[in-house]
């Protein structure tokens, strides 16, 4: 028997048995990246499953963003494994936990005898470049969920014991590397041959796992980020001391029935550090500007208002503003290389007229504020007039807000600079962390569908270039904040699951976005539901579910 595959607008015949690998090979010299995994007939597939039908393949790459979180997942299965045999050979007991990444890197952990030092991530990098020589296998096999928590129990994996308790599917995919075992979430390469550009650094208490960037076959190198790297280490503390570190963990709290002291202490926290930073302004009356700036579906406007209250009990007059009210009109927009509108570059905003209006306000004059009317694409003056008095503050609000070329006039020490991001403490398990990106992701879904009419497809075509608007405006400015907010909550996706499932399964398996809806309904799968009746209507959840307080 023989299949017809469409490859590349050409019609060609394989025999049964032919593996997706096989093919790869044949069309590898024509691609600048490696192939790692194909979708064939909208479906993503490992390169060792074989053809069992006639269908459309495309290769994917370690270029494509299924390419490469497939690569990163199986070096991290190559480390695990390293460490395993490292372990083994000095006859001692070392597990490593991945805890989160930073750049593009996991932050990593080891638990147990072994401490990180530069000898030992030496002869781990050197254990994990002998196993890449040998191009062992990579291989899946499906077992029983009851065999799963039983096999994971045996090796210590408690994280993963808790998690596949709650696991609907009777059948559970595995992955192993001779016999080292692991489960991961989503896909592999076929053998650790694949995986040749990675490094190791230490870092902190423990050690960063390099991976390659927008060049696949060089690692890119590792910049530290002390500021983020902090948070997310309170973070990843604070769920540790909760007892909620991982998704099981979360889960064990819902079955039992205490999600409700679960979001109540997590809105205690997020309030007092909400607090805390108007203190800080509050103590320095030269601040008059406070620049908030994060990516997309960070609760921004949820935490200027919040912050706008804690800044009254402080005694000050806060003024929630918008950036976006600075754009240009639509038709001076600049446009990208698509030729579409470029909302998120600097020259979308009117920076003369902003930095005009702000000296302004800041030397005690009086200013007619703008608002930009999004329908007809024009600035708006309504008699929206402000002066400045001595306990008045300004709270700005907008992707730049970090960028002194948007405030090039005012003084640095009026200024007070905030970051927000929504920096999940919670991980899958102790091997597979939760992308910080997806539950962005999740949200802004969400809150498309339900304020602005958009479909979960449309959210996902759109967010490659909201992604890149974010590299190229806000990231690389983030370490010039004076404070940073972590504005995710631990219970939150567990709580946006009834909301995003039903967008999700919309997406017709015809659809390019069909793929990523699918995986993220798989990560859906893992949490417990939890209603939003106990989520407080000034939490920054309601931004993006509804019901909040605010004008959101």
């Amino acid at each position: 028997m023989t299949y017809q595959v469409k490859v590349e607008d050409r019609i060609l015949e394989y025999p049964e048995h032919t593996s997706f690998l096989q093919l790869a090979r044949q069309f590898q010299e024509q691609y600048e990246h490696d192939i790692v995994l194909v979708l064939f007939n909208g479906a993503l597939r490992e390169l060792n499953k074989e053809i069992t039908s006639d269908g459309e393949l495309i290769f994917v790459t370690t270029a494509d963003n299924a390419g490469r979180k497939a690569y990163r997942r199986s070096v991290t299965l190559l480390m695990q494994r390293a460490v395993y045999n490292l372990a083994h050979e000095a006859g001692v007991k070392t597990t490593v936990r991945v805890d989160h990444s930073i750049g593009q890197a996991f932050y990593c952990e080891l638990l147990g005898d072994t401490v990180v030092t530069e000898e030992y991530l030496g002869r781990l990098k050197a254990e994990m470049q002998r196993l890449v020589h040998e191009a062992l296998p990579i291989a899946k096999q499906s077992i029983h969920t009851d065999e799963a928590v039983r096999l994971f129990a045996e090796h210590g994996m408690k994280d993963k014991e808790k998690l596949f308790r709650y696991r609907r599917s009777s059948r559970v995919n595995i992955y192993s590397i001779g016999n080292y075992v692991d489960y991961y979430y989503g896909y592999m390469v076929p053998d650790t041959g694949y995986l040749k550009y990675f490094d190791l650094k230490p870092y902190d208490e423990g050690f960063v796992l390099c991976f390659p960037g927008k060049d696949t076959r060089r690692v890119e190198e590792f910049v530290p980020s002390h500021k983020l790297f902090g948070v997310l280490k309170e973070a990843s503390r604070w769920g540790k001391r909760m007892e909620i570190g991982t998704v099981g963990a979360l889960n064990d709290a819902i079955a039992r029935g205490g999600i409700r002291d679960v979001i109540l202490v997590q809105e205690a926290l997020m309030e007092r550090r909400i607090g805390e930073i108007a203190q800080q302004i509050a103590a320095n009356p030269e601040k008059k500007f406070v620049m908030i700036a994060g990516p997309s579906s960070s609760g921004k406007t949820t935490f200027s208002h919040r912050l706008s209250i804690q800044l009254m009990a402080q005694g000050l007059h806060p003024h929630p503003i918008a950036l976006d009210d600075y754009y240009v009109n639509r038709v001076d927009t600049p446009r990208d290389e698509n030729g579409e509108y470029d909302f998120e570059c600097l020259e979308a905003i009117d920076v003369e007229l902003f930095n005009h209006d702000m000296t302004t306000l800041l030397e005690g004059g009086t200013v007619d504020m703008p608002t930009y009317n999004f329908k007809t694409g024009k600035r708006e003056y309504r008699g929206n007039k402000k002066t400045l008095g001595k306990q008045d503050i300004l709270v700005l609000e907008g992707i730049h807000g970090l960028n002194d070329k948007l405030s090039y006039t005012l003084p640095g020490s009026s200024k007070t600079k905030i970051y927000i991001s929504a920096l999940t403490q919670l991980n899958i398990d102790e091997h597979n962390n939760l992308p910080t990106t997806d539950g962005r992701l999740i949200r802004r879904m969400v809150r498309d569908a339900r304020t602005r009419n958009i479909t979960a497809r449309e959210t996902f075509a759109r967010w490659d270039s909201v992604r890149r608007g974010e590299e190229r405006h806000i990231f690389p400015f983030q370490e010039q904040a004076d404070s940073m907010f972590n504005s995710a909550l631990i219970y939150e996706i567990a709580v946006l699951k009834t909301y995003a499932e039903p967008l999700l399964f919309h997406i017709e398996r015809d659809c390019p976005e069909y793929v990523e809806a699918k995986r993220i309904l798989k990560f859906l799968d893992y949490f417990l539901p939890v209603p939003s009746d106990d989520v407080a209507h000034n939490s920054i959840l309601r931004e993006f579910i509804g019901g909040s307080c605010f004008n959101v």
